[in-house]
């Protein structure tokens, strides 16, 4: 999914979701979720788009409209250290596209 056509989703109010994905090396992708699926955002080149940070994102959205969004980071230190029982959740923590005060 291009910028344009994220925009055009945003102001139709069928974004449910953005998930930054925190990648290694300080690398985060944008997963949209919609109601018929999931797509990745993309660049100019038809390519993931590479972000660096939540303000990053805020700057390249800034035209579109405010949907949910949240952090997705994985949990590699009980990856590391292995754990007992159960699947390695993901954190995922709440965001907004508005700039913090």
């Amino acid at each position: 999914m291009n910028l344009h056509t994220l925009t055009q989703h945003a102001a139709n109010s069928e974004i449910r979701e953005l998930e930054l994905l925190s990648l290694e090396g300080g690398v985060y992708l944008a997963r949209i979720r919609l109601d018929h699926g999931q797509f990745t955002l993309l660049d100019e080149a038809a390519q993931p788009m590479h972000l660096r940070s939540i303000p990053h994102l805020r700057e390249v959205l800034h035209p579109v409209p405010v949907f949910p969004c949240v952090l997705v980071q994985h949990c590699v230190h009980d990856e590391m250290c292995g754990r007992d029982t159960g699947p390695v959740g993901e954190l995922r923590i709440p965001f907004s596209l508005s700039t913090p005060v």
